[in-house]
């Protein structure tokens, strides 16, 4: 994937980039400050669209954007953006996540540019930039160097501001002077300066660019606190005779400043770790690659340079940077992000690497096969990004009553106020900082969206993508699966079971026979034939075993393959033997009435022997079904094969509720009768020829490596080819389900007690503000606990039997 660099505020020059890769470059790209509309409109370029957008599902000239939304604090700040940018002619839809800070835009190219949407978020005071940018990993990690400076400074102040507060607590009448008081408040003003001018720049900031734009946010109420308490304070020292001279609360303003910052800062690392998934999988691709030229030697190029066909080479270390086969040299790669799988892989000549995937143990030498959006690696970074901006529905809810919460806030605080004014104005104001501090809606709005992308998060790093978060809410609530069972519950591989040979032939000369002229056919049925035979090779006692070779090959579509085969080697005898291997009419032997695939080969004496076939079940699958029956899920299998067919497969897996002979309309028949039986159904299917099914499903998986993402009806692709990751995820949806109501049942017993405590005057500023920052981190704390790693289920079950 291509990349484009918004940095502030001059042109340079950096190598076209792919990811976060250290190597030289040969190709260079302007980079330019998103601060003027012209630097913007250098992105309506069509050209560069591709780095940040792809073309939309819905056509007509429409493409998806993937954008971060920077200076973005809260769930009002999100609704802000995506009314900000929804107001732009041509912008057909947008969605901001305020736990990601990521923002999905779907435009019409033929009404509005890339900039128009941009210069909407800019004028609403944040700033969108490509999710790929290359810089926004060093402006974050700024931005949290920032945010630490800003919580040292407030804590040392705190400290030094609370060491002068302490003698007006313990003093008792007449043991200050009016002097020494006036000295420490002074000397408590000054040390809180630093504290307002620098640590609370942040609030400040986002409350002046409210008041600017008529709106209202989380900031805003923590602004009015800090300075009403601040001025008031202010006002006691340099008039000590005044109303407001009783008593100044400098200590209170720098200790719920400190905790505020504290929260924010743990918020914004957490933030990044759990959609660290994220970051981590889009910053897989090479900056640059040798790449073979024309006069025989390889060359440093830039990722986005490369064309199918090229031969590039890759250094052990290296990410590989496009989708490719090994055309020289043997190596270990490391797939864990791309499909969940741990351990390295062997690649050898011939084998097929992927984008994203990292060369570990040796030089290797690759012919590119897809580039670009084309490769696997860019359609799960596209799935990724669109499941980050989404919004599953609680958090929708919390967003739309963030912004009327906010103002009631704010006439709570101005009512409480009012009511404690006639007995002291000091006292009043104090109560009104506590009521707009303490009812900030923080933990409210993260409780959803930060469990959300936690599990998203944890399942990307087990193969598992998340297309819709809204799908991990639906999936905590399955009571029935069903499974398909072609390329689902089996594997696409046949597995040999049987072999009868007529008298005078063994076994083995007949396995030989028929891997001799099955070789040159691509039928699954003869490539299941093949590799029995080099099982059995492999597996000889004495490692002695006849080698045949064929000649004349022959193949018939759909019917079989003929041709001469005989003995090679030592053991070698004159003469060949014609032999044709295939279906019953094929080879003129006798057909019984069993519905088992079979192969036959025969020669001119007539029949020689049978290959019983089937299906090759994945290891995990009676495992899987077990797991879920544990989990009270019921199971059901829908297949097209024959009836016969699916019954022994439910077997061999442990499914009782299973039909053969369905068609696509069938199957989605039988699956609206279990939903209109109050039923609520995933299904899980092979991603290819499901579509309508996995539509119908409330929630759906496709399986298998085959899965065109960009295409693909399902809500989870799972990556790796484990039965296990199906189960793993219903069991993490359920538990992010449990964590969400665990958070918002928090969220609201915090408001419903602190409130009451803030407007009767019992809660001072520094506990509201402890009491804010304490609340939004236990929800992301808690949420953070869905990122742990995801037990192996076959491990547990292997130990259990």
């Amino acid at each position: 994937m291509s990349v484009v660099t918004l940095v502030p505020p001059i042109v340079t020059l950096l190598p076209e980039a792919g990811g976060s890769g250290a190597h030289g470059e040969a190709g260079v790209q302007p980079v330019v400050a998103p601060h003027s509309a012209d630097s913007l409109r250098l992105l309506d370029d069509p050209a560069e669209w591709s780095a940040f957008s792809r073309p939309s599902e819905c056509g007509n000239g429409c493409w998806e954007s993937s954008v971060v939304i920077e200076g973005m604090h809260c769930a009002a700040c999100s609704l802000t953006v995506e009314d900000a940018i929804a107001r732009v002619p041509g912008v057909v839809e947008v969605q901001v996540s305020a736990a990601s800070h990521r923002a999905r835009v779907v435009w019409a190219s033929g009404t509005v540019q890339p900039s128009g949407w941009m210069e909407a978020v800019q004028e609403s005071g944040y700033r969108a930039v490509p999710a790929n940018d290359v810089f926004a990993s060093e402006r974050r990690r700024l931005e949290t160097r920032k945010a630490l400076w800003r919580w040292l400074v407030a804590g040392l102040c705190m400290m030094q501001v609370m060491m002068y507060a302490y003698p007006a607590y313990v003093a008792l009448p007449g043991d200050l002077s009016q002097e020494m008081e006036s000295l420490l408040r002074w000397a408590s003003w000054v040390l809180t300066l630093p504290v307002i001018l620098f640590s609370c720049g942040p609030f400040f900031t986002s409350a002046l660019r409210d008041i600017r734009l008529a709106r209202v946010s989380m900031d805003l109420p923590v602004a009015l606190g800090i300075a009403i308490t601040f001025v008031m304070s202010t006002v006691g020292t340099f008039e000590p005779q005044g109303i407001f001279g009783k008593e100044v609360y400098f200590d209170s303003l720098t200790m719920f400043v400190f905790f505020l910052l504290t929260g924010r800062w743990l918020e914004l690392r957490l933030r990044d770790r759990t959609a660290g998934a994220l970051e981590a999988l889009m910053n897989r691709l090479p900056d640059s690659v040798e790449r073979l030229n024309a006069q025989g030697a390889f060359e440093r190029v830039a990722v986005r340079r490369l064309l199918v066909g090229d031969l590039v080479r890759i250094q052990p270390g290296e990410a590989f940077a496009a989708d490719g086969v090994v055309e020289l040299g043997e190596t270990l790669v490391d797939e864990a992000l791309l499909t969940g799988e741990s351990r390295p892989l062997g690649r050898q000549t011939g084998e097929q690497v992927v984008a994203g995937s990292h060369n570990l143990s040796a030089t290797v030498q690759v012919r590119v096969q897809r580039v670009g959006a084309d490769t696997r690696f860019a359609q799960i970074v596209a799935l990724m990004e669109s499941a980050s901006a989404t919004k599953p529905h609680g958090a929708q809810i919390a967003d739309r009553l963030a912004k009327p919460f906010l103002i009631g806030v704010l006439l709570a605080a101005a009512l409480a106020c009012a009511w404690w004014w006639g007995r002291d104005p000091g006292h009043a104001l104090m109560v009104a900082v506590a009521v707009l501090v303490v009812t900030c809606p923080c933990a409210l709005s993260l409780a959803t969206p930060a469990a959300m992308l936690a599990a998203a998060g944890s399942l990307a790093r087990n193969g598992v993508m998340v297309r819709k978060l809204q799908a991990l809410e639906m999936l905590a609530k399955v009571d029935t699966l069903v499974f398909d069972k072609t390329g689902t519950l089996t594997q696409d591989a046949m597995v040999l079971d049987t072999v009868q040979v007529r008298d005078g032939m063994t076994e083995a000369r007949a396995l030989a026979m028929a891997a001799a002229v099955a070789q040159h056919s691509k039928h699954p049925a003869s490539r299941a034939l093949v590799r029995a035979h080099g099982l059995r090779s492999a597996q000889s006692v004495d490692g002695q075993q006849e080698r045949w070779v064929s000649t004349s090959i022959t193949e018939a579509a759909g019917q079989g393959v003929s041709g001469e085969v005989s003995l090679s080697g030592a053991a070698a005898q004159p003469g060949s033997v014609m032999v044709r291997l295939g279906a019953a009419s094929f080879c003129g032997v006798a057909q019984d009435a069993s519905e088992s695939l079979r192969v036959f080969l025969s020669d001119a004496q007539g029949w020689i022997a049978t290959f019983s076939l089937s299906e090759d079940i994945r290891p995990q699958a009676r495992h899987a079904v077990q797991a879920l029956a544990r989990q009270g899920v019921a199971v059901h299998m829908l297949s097209g094969d024959s009836v016969d067919s699916v019954a022994r497969v439910a077997q061999l897996v442990g499914i009782d509720l299973a039909r053969g002979g369905c068609s696509p309309a069938d199957k989605l028949a039988f699956l609206r009768s279990l939903q209109s039986d109050g039923h609520t159904v995933a299904m899980v299917g092979d991603g290819l020829n499901d579509g309508p099914v996995l539509a119908g499903a409330h929630v759906s998986f496709a399986f298998g490596q085959a899965v065109p993402l960009a295409q693909s009806q399902s809500d989870f692709v799972v990556m790796g080819e484990s039965l296990d990751s199906v189960v793993q995820t219903l069991l993490l949806a359920r538990k992010a389900m449990a964590i969400v109501r665990q958070n918002l049942w928090w969220a609201l017993l915090y408001n419903a007690a602190s409130i009451p405590l803030a407007i009767a005057g019992w809660m001072p500023a520094w506990l509201a503000g402890l009491g804010m920052a304490t609340s939004s981190l236990i929800v992301v704390l808690n949420a953070l606990r869905l990122a742990r790693p995801v037990p192996q289920l076959s491990a547990q079950a292997h130990m259990e039997n």
